[in-house]
């Protein structure tokens, strides 16, 4: 799967998409096809500040669990209660109806654009 180039990306697999002072984030269909079947999802709740680089939910598939990484510093504005109640959205929608939650970022966040993501990951 192409990468979207009007998104950001991280080193931890996350994805943003800004719309004003609010970010869309989801996980990239790298992480989904290398974590396998999602089958539970746990998201910080709408109202919890988080740290940029820190852990603030978890994807849980039939090989692992893992931490779902803030790409920014801000605060949780909104969850996609969707993909909470079907996690299986996430390996088949990862950059659209799967995403996890959005956030208003207070700090500036060091991304990749698609070409460094995309080079990231072929290593």
């Amino acid at each position: 799967m192409t990468n979207p180039t009007h998104l950001s990306y991280t080193a931890e697999h996350e994805w943003l998409e800004t719309r004003g002072d609010v970010a869309r984030v989801g996980v990239t269909a790298f992480a989904t096809e290398a974590l396998g079947d999602i089958v539970f999802v746990e998201l910080p709740e709408v109202g919890t500040k988080i740290t940029g680089g820190e852990s603030c939910g978890e994807l849980e598939s039939t090989k692992s669990v893992s931490d779902i990484f803030a790409p920014a510093d801000g605060e949780i504005v909104g969850v996609n209660a969707a993909v909470v109640e079907d996690p299986a959205l996430i390996n088949s929608d990862p950059f659209g109806a799967g995403w996890l939650f959005e956030m208003r970022v207070s700090g500036a966040p060091e991304l990749l654009d698609a070409a460094a993501y995309d080079a990231l990951i072929e290593e």
